[in-house]
């Protein structure tokens, strides 16, 4: 399986059925590949290095349009965790706030729930000073940008492990003001496991073993829910440099893209938000002009049909696949995520 970045606890669920044995007890031996700055996943199954991938939709869209032929076997964050956020005193509650301030966007295909955002909203380019954001907070927290991009699990962590001058203590969510793009309306599908579509459609094996490698991987992701400790020290045991409490930050953050499962079970999609993703895709157009598809994608673009069945053995199996009674924990953030 090829990851779409380094260990984190983005990936917790993968690493968790790989460290409780769940793809062994699906008859699977798996490797998971991290990623680096120039690893596209989906190009991994295209070069048959990889049998599945994590990616985002949007970007894989894009990948489909130019020609690589894979399938969204398993949506498994519900969710959007890409945010915009403000210092409270910049008034940016809502993405007409946008307007005349400087605003971060990291770009290479993160940039499109922000674009599609500010376009609903009514706010124009010439509306605001576009910066590009690096992969890190430090321009936000030096006051160069008054509203910067950042993920739920991550970067919003960034800032509440870090001393704010004025009262010497770490900042708080008080200090802050978000803009959810789920809230919005503009948020767009993210991690989903990709499988080879010309494979799924003439190798019966390959299609077996897409339905095994889904249902352990839901177990992996299960026990994350249930387990949010023990998940984010398997993930530091597989080699994430993240502190400790940045890395229990990440793994209970991203189970809220999860759990609870809206959709019929995890890993279902849901029609409306593939709808939402292609529309924003063919629609929205960045600071180049550009949109990230021209045209609707193939039918084998998505599939529920395996998904379908690693849920049913799931709840054959008595397993809670929609964890209807999900509660987040409480995670206290140390200075530098420590």
């Amino acid at each position: 399986m090829q990851l779409q970045w380094v260990a984190q606890a983005q990936f917790a669920g993968y690493y968790a059925a790989l460290d409780q044995g769940f793809y062994k007890d699906e008859g699977l031996d798996v490797t998971i590949n991290e990623a680096g700055t120039d690893t596209v996943p989906i190009d991994e199954i295209a070069a048959g290095s990889a049998d599945f991938a994590i990616s985002w939709v949007p970007k894989v869209l894009g990948s489909i349009e130019q020609g690589t032929n894979v399938t969204d076997v398993a949506q498994i964050f519900e969710r959007s965790a890409t945010t915009q956020i403000s210092m409270k005193d910049k008034s940016i509650t809502k993405a007409a706030d946008l307007k005349g301030h400087t605003v971060g966007s990291w770009g290479f295909g993160n940039e499109w729930e922000l674009f599609a955002g500010m376009q609903k909203a009514g706010v124009n380019l010439d509306d605001i000073t576009l910066v590009q954001q690096q992969f890190d907070m430090n321009a936000f927290l030096a006051g160069d940008i008054d509203a910067a991009q950042a993920m739920t699990y991550n970067e919003y962590a960034q800032v509440l492990e870090t001393m704010n001058p004025k009262t010497n203590k770490l900042y708080t969510p008080d200090d802050l003001n978000v803009i959810n793009w789920n809230d919005e309306g503009t948020a767009m599908l993210q991690d989903a496991i990709w499988a080879d579509a010309d494979r799924l459609a003439d190798d019966e094996d390959y299609q077996d073993t897409t339905v095994k490698f889904i249902k352990a991987s839901i177990k992996g992701w299960m026990y994350a829910r249930d387990n949010p400790q023990e998940a984010a020290d398997i993930v530091t045991a597989a080699g994430s440099t993240l502190g400790t409490s940045h890395q229990l930050w990440m793994t209970n953050e991203v189970n809220k893209l999860i759990w609870p499962s809206t959709s019929g079970g995890i890993g279902m999609i849901d029609t409306k938000a593939w709808d939402q993703t292609v529309k924003i895709a063919k629609g929205t157009k960045n600071e180049t002009g550009a949109t990230i598809i021209t045209d609707d994608p193939p039918k084998t673009a998505y599939s529920n049909e395996y998904v379908e069945k690693a849920l049913s053995e799931l709840k054959d199996d008595g397993e809670d696949v929609t964890g209807d009674g999900f509660t987040p924990i409480d995670v206290t953030l140390k200075e530098g995520g420590n």
